[in-house]
């Protein structure tokens, strides 16, 4: 069988803390093929983005991966010194933070960082890279593209800037993009314009794509598989479309419940009991054990990843055996 493009394997990263080390991304693994959109889900301080992070070897002190592989076309990334990672990034492998000011240099025009990004990966002359630059502007909806090119990154607002920076993501077809909750600061017509460009991008190229969110309508509408992030581990996995309308573990079926759009009308939502555990101070076994109804001796063992069948996982002694009501 074909390898898969990308491939995390027990993946480990910790920051250090006056409590001990926290598991920010704590023992997770996952595939991902040429083409594919994965979305990867939970709430705030559940460990999407550091994953993303430790992917492309941006974990910064006190944090640091601690163990496992990151396999990308069977080169282990985290092996990569500074001047290897540096070739792949940008090049080969894309990040959309979801503060654009991490993407853009304050002091330089946008056609120099379009243009020297360009240059740096590619023969381009000028003049081609300049008008490749303006026709990807077009593409993630900034009007008057050969104006804005001009700009300095102060003189756009935050919304145009993070068009630039998906933008600059996309210039060069990367193998593989990880977006960091980049829509976030946009508006949902310009959402809707920059998803549909990503989806097209990746059926006609075969980039893959890890989009983070905490948007599960964004999710089911775009990516191909999901996986449910709490406390630093993955806790369900599979084809969006069956884990969305039949989730098997107790945290995506209250993330599903929690919406509104999810109740009837004038029906109070069902949110999810408690909070979520500080990582320095995780609880044995399952982590979302003390927020679940149906926790039980059993669970005071961390469940493992285990296969349902279809390509779906779920980490959870008490599956949710039927659809949602």
């Amino acid at each position: 069988m074909r390898a898969p493009l990308l491939s995390v394997q027990n993946l480990v990263t910790e920051f250090r803390t006056p409590k001990g080390p926290a598991r920010a991304v704590d023992a997770i693994s996952f595939d991902l093929e040429k083409g594919e959109i994965l979305g990867l889900v939970g709430e705030s301080g559940s460990g999407k983005s550091v994953t993303g992070f430790s992917i492309l070897g941006l974990v910064e002190p006190p944090g640091r991966v601690t163990s496992g592989k990151v396999l990308f076309q069977g080169l282990d990334l985290l092996t990569l010194d500074a001047e290897g990672l540096r070739r792949l990034r940008g090049n080969r492998i894309a990040m959309i933070f979801q503060d654009p000011m991490m993407t853009l240099n304050p002091v330089l025009r946008i056609d120099t960082q379009m243009i020297e990004t360009l240059q740096a990966h590619t023969d381009l002359s000028r003049d081609a890279a300049r008008q490749r630059a303006r026709d990807v502007l077009a593409k993630v909806g900034i009007p008057a593209p050969d104006e804005r090119l001009l700009c300095y990154p102060h003189q756009l607002s935050g919304g145009m800037r993070q068009r630039v920076a998906i933008a600059i993501a996309l210039l060069l077809d990367p193998d593989l993009i990880i977006a960091d909750e980049p829509t976030t600061a946009l508006d949902v017509t310009i959402q809707a314009q920059i998803l549909s460009e990503v989806q097209t991008l990746c059926r006609t190229t075969g980039t893959a794509l890890i989009w983070i969110s905490h948007d599960l309508g964004v999710v089911a509408g775009l990516a191909d598989k999901i996986a449910v992030m709490y406390a630093g581990r993955i806790v369900e996995f599979g084809p969006t479309d069956q884990t969305l309308a039949a989730p098997l573990h107790r945290y995506t079926q209250g993330l599903l419940r929690s919406l509104p759009s999810a109740n009837r009308r004038g029906v109070r939502l069902q949110q999810i009991s408690g909070m979520t555990p500080g990582l320095a101070a995780l609880p044995p076994g399952c982590a979302f054990a003390p927020r679940c109804q149906t926790a039980d001796t059993h669970c005071e063992a961390r469940p493992p990843l285990a296969d349902h069948g279809a390509g779906r996982q779920a980490a959870c002694f008490h599956p949710v055996s039927a659809e949602m009501p």
